[in-house]
């Protein structure tokens, strides 16, 4: 499934589409940075509440096809630059973390 069947099937917001066409594989949950930095993998989707500017550096070393801020959390503008700049897909939405990756999990399968 790519980032951009994900925001068609679940109505996610995109915040930055830097590669709508980027192909999710897998899912991780987490929001302590280092933890998620050693086992989020590439091509996951990562649905965190974490929003600052460290999350672009994760996102990035985890090689992972988008970002989920859950739980209505947009990340500021530093944050969306960053992100930017590698090439990251940040999505957002209202719903819980669970919620989220029961979805996820759903449509990966």
């Amino acid at each position: 499934m790519t980032v951009n069947a994900l925001i068609e099937k679940t109505g996610y917001k995109p915040l930055l589409l830097s590669d709508g066409d980027r192909e999710i594989t897998g899912g991780y949950a987490g929001d302590l940075l280092s933890w998620v930095m050693g086992r989020a993998e590439s091509g996951d989707c990562w649905v965190t509440i974490m929003s600052n500017v460290n999350v672009a550096a994760v996102g990035q070393l985890t090689d992972c096809a988008c970002i989920v801020f859950s739980e209505d959390v947009c990340p500021d503008e530093n944050t969306v630059n960053a992100a930017k700049t590698h090439g990251l897909n940040l999505l957002l939405t209202g719903k819980s973390t669970f919620e989220v990756c029961v979805e996820v999990g759903a449509l990966l399968k």
